[in-house]
């Protein structure tokens, strides 16, 4: 898709700049997107691309604006549920597309490359069943400085080829910056512990299939809603290795909780499970993979 390059808009009058956030952050972020007549943001009801959208809306109004959903086995019901909640706290439509990288056979190979395949798909459905339909004439998406800065992303040579605008990681907004325009923003998901798609809890060089994103999903879902916030079940065949934060690490596996834990996981379609010492690990499957950027 093609990006116009024309000037950046000024600030809409009547509001005013973000409290907390440092000067001219909002103003290098409306810049790094542009003056496109109407723009749509790949989003997931994270902290990320959420602080992105709601940006979008200040620097170009809601009317101009629209949030694209991708939807597939990989995408948690949580998730799904709580992106449509965020966009409407924001006040812009959501549109959802449905993504097939689940028949792309590299994409089910699970190699370090998956989040290429996956983001390549959804940038292609964009292109081709909304992007006309909805009159885009630019995507972004939400990476931050962060992301950009880290050898484990190969959606973003994705996003290069598609030419998807990355206006977080262009105006040099960290993780930390975006969560603080989020809060400055009062956005629901702004203190949302990170949530990578399901597929990122199986091994490389294991296949990719709905049954194991389902077995995460329910499983997750059972250890929230057991009051664990924030966690990984990562997939080992019929055993589940569990990642928390180091303070759930010791509730999790108490006389009150162990029981109610290991009967959530089993219900699943898990054997085993494990608790994992280390906590929770960003990466942990495809770092050690790949190499680290010079």
């Amino acid at each position: 898709m093609t990006m116009l390059q024309t000037a950046p808009p000024p600030r809409p009058s009547g509001l005013a700049p973000l409290a907390g956030v440092p000067a001219g952050t909002e103003e290098r972020v409306a810049a790094a997107i542009g003056s496109p007549e109407r723009l749509g943001v790949a989003f997931s009801g994270g902290v990320d691309s959420s602080a992105l959208l709601a940006l979008a809306v200040r620097a170009l109004g809601a009317d101009r604006v629209l949030a694209i959903l991708g939807v597939s086995p990989s995408l948690a019901v949580d998730e799904r549920a709580a992106a449509h909640a965020v966009a409407a706290h924001i006040g812009v439509p959501l549109v959802e597309v449905a993504t097939h990288e689940g028949e792309n056979p590299a994409y089910r190979a699970n190699g370090p490359d998956r989040c290429f395949h996956c983001k390549d798909e959804l940038f292609t459905r964009i292109s081709d069943d909304v992007a006309l339909r909805f009159g885009l004439s630019a995507i972004a998406y939400g990476e931050n400085a962060d992301d950009a800065a880290r050898p484990d992303r190969p959606g973003s040579e994705a996003a290069t080829r598609h030419e998807v605008l990355r206006p977080l990681a262009a105006a040099g907004l960290h993780k930390a910056d975006v969560r603080a325009v989020a809060r400055a923003l009062e956005l629901p998901c702004a203190d949302k512990p990170a949530a990578p798609c399901l597929a990122s809890r199986i091994p490389h060089f294991q296949e990719v299939t709905p049954e194991k994103l389902r077995q995460v999903d329910q499983a997750e879902s059972a250890l929230r809603a057991l009051g664990f916030a924030d966690s990984r079940v990562r997939h080992h065949g019929d055993v589940a290795r569990i990642e928390l934060p180091g303070a759930d690490i010791a509730r999790a596996v108490g006389p009150e909780m162990r029981e109610d834990v290991l009967r959530a996981v089993r219900a699943a379609g898990f054997r085993f499970v494990a608790i994992d010492l280390a906590g929770i690990q960003s990466g942990a499957f495809t770092l050690p993979l790949v190499t680290v950027r010079g």
